[in-house]
């Protein structure tokens, strides 16, 4: 197990330091997160109670959009700098490959969360967070990051990769991705509690899911 974790951390930390010399992901993800905020908070002239029944969709909606950025980077870098070949002959699961990539897209993911949010309670006047909020953020971009992450893996040897992504990921995360709108709106407008354990428990479900799915199928398709 601790070969395992430390080669998960190993591809987390490389990642990192590849972005914090280029800022090539992350950076393009928040100009892309923070202009369609912009849009809808200054293109359309809505009130305050839209606004706020509207947060949900449009902050996972963002979230979404944005995320596809660095799904499709993440792995396409380590092709083209060939360095996909060095990952696949290092001593150690594969799925390790799986699990480190999908960390940091998540920190990425988070990180753009943790920006948007607030800019647009503060553009809007509204108090968005709350604790259960994180949890379902957390929660949410989790399950998004693994579905992408394998999906990504699977386009990773094609040509049309960018466009065959969402079309791909989209629908397969209809489901998590009603499950955040849902229980975000309960917990900002108030609602049934048994409704949003309901939401809850599903998104733990499809993380679940979606790590076992990773486990049992990423060696296969990475060696395709």
């Amino acid at each position: 197990m601790k070969p395992f974790i430390g080669a998960i951390l190993a591809i987390f930390w490389k990642d990192l330091l590849a972005e914090r010399r280029t800022r090539e992901i992350l950076g393009t993800m928040l100009v892309f997160a923070l202009t369609v905020i912009l849009v809808f908070v200054f293109a359309f002239d809505l009130s305050v109670e839209i606004r706020r029944k509207a947060a949900a969709g449009v902050i996972w909606v963002t979230l979404c959009f944005a995320g596809t950025i660095s799904l499709n980077r993440s792995l396409t870098l380590e092709r083209d700098r060939e360095a996909i070949n060095a990952l696949l002959l290092a001593p150690v699961d594969r799925t390790a490959i799986f699990f480190g990539k999908a960390l940091v897209n998540w920190v990425y993911l988070l990180i753009t969360a943790a920006i948007i949010v607030p800019v647009y309670a503060l553009l809007n006047n509204l108090s968005l967070f709350s604790w259960g909020g994180l949890g379902v953020i957390l929660l949410g971009t989790l399950g998004y990051i693994l579905t992408g992450t394998l999906l990504s893996t699977l386009t990773l040897q094609l040509r049309a990769r960018d466009m065959l992504l969402p079309v791909l990921l989209f629908p397969v995360i209809i489901p998590l991705l009603l499950a955040c709108v849902r229980a975000s709106t309960i917990l900002l407008q108030g609602g049934n509690p048994a409704e949003l354990d309901t939401w809850l428990v599903m998104l733990v479900g499809y993380d679940l899911l979606f790590a076992a799915v990773g486990l049992l199928v990423f060696d296969r398709i990475i060696e395709e």
